[in-house]
């Protein structure tokens, strides 16, 4: 009628400031710029966000982890609303990891359901969808009312540990709620698993009161999604080689490695720790033990089959 024709539309990659790196991972492997945005601080400490290049009808992904500060969180949400008022087509929140998520369901009297609340407060913002890697429970899903891609890192630490062709393997489940992550790496790496009977006496602290399964004289991987203070795999990991067992390896797909985390796995009788770069690690949290692998690539597929309308199956094999 007018002679335009109908635009496609633009692919957009923006950030706030919780993972800048691994963000710019993503954008180089799609092959684009990072889009340009101001996310800054008024005296105060109140958070600043601003888009400083056109994205009006655009397919905008921010990529944005929310572990601690809580300003990570407001970022996330100011970008997402500030996307929205400037007519973005579709918004899709790729969060490499959920903060809150261990807040899913009412265990004691008069606490928060912190996990469906940020759910909440991210719909609200005005996205569309919604992808992250390794929930902490897999019906955070449920949470959300817009649709949601759970991706897993599992290919990455399957495709890290196949080149160092471990012998007899077992890997170890840290408790039973991490017992089906677990199965899926023993199938991937033809091992044998095993089991750790864990209680928790209060939040942070972990005890170790039993090994189910065959650990003598065997390489143990023990596998989790993420290591906070590492009370969990720092014991177990002792737990393991009284038991008569081998190398002791770890892997967690989120490295938060809180409070004494550091200093615990140095001392653990672990071999190697392997985490990915979900959550950008401070210099000052690393240490010789620690293995980082990207899921750049991984989430850059996913970004780019969700721009394109196709499945995103083919990176759970």
């Amino acid at each position: 009628m007018d002679g335009l024709s109908v635009p496609v539309h633009a692919l957009k990659v923006l950030s706030g400031n919780a993972n800048k790196p691994l963000a710019e991972e993503i954008a180089r492997c799609l092959g684009v710029e990072l889009g340009k945005c101001t996310v800054t601080r008024f005296a105060d400490g109140e958070i600043f966000v601003r888009i400083d290049e056109n994205i009006r009808g655009c397919d905008v992904f921010v990529i944005q982890p929310t572990n601690a500060p809580a300003d990570h969180l407001m970022e996330l949400l100011l970008l997402i609303d500030a996307a929205r008022r400037a007519s973005a087509a579709r918004i899709t929140v790729v969060m490499p990891y959920y903060g809150y998520s261990r807040q899913d369901r009412k265990d004691q009297p008069r606490v928060a359901i912190g996990a469906k609340l940020v759910a909440n407060m991210i719909q609200t913002a005005g996205a569309h969808r919604m992808l992250g890697i390794d929930f902490h429970q897999h019906q955070l899903q449920g949470f959300f009312d817009i649709p949601v891609d759970h991706l897993y890192a599992a290919p990455v630490f399957v495709s890290h540990y196949r080149r160092k062709s471990l012998k007899d393997l077992v890997i170890v489940a840290p408790d039973v709620g991490s017992a089906k992550m677990a199965r899926g790496f023993a199938k991937r790496l033809d091992a044998t698993l095993a089991i750790i009977d864990k209680r928790r006496p209060r939040a942070n602290v972990a005890e170790v009161v039993n090994v189910v399964g065959e650990v003598e004289d065997r390489d143990c991987l023990i596998v989790d999604d993420m290591i906070d203070t590492a009370g969990t795999v720092s014991e177990a990991s002792r737990a393991l080689k009284k038991l008569g067992a081998r190398d002791v390896y770890v892997c967690a797909t989120h490295a938060l490695l809180s409070g004494p985390a550091r200093d615990r796995l140095d001392g653990a009788p672990i071999t190697e720790v392997t985490v990915t770069d979900t959550i950008d690690i401070a210099k000052e949290r690393r240490f010789e033990k620690l293995t980082v692998l990207s899921v750049g690539e991984l989430l850059a597929k996913a970004v780019r089959f969700t721009h394109a309308e196709q499945s995103v199956s083919s990176l759970f094999d």
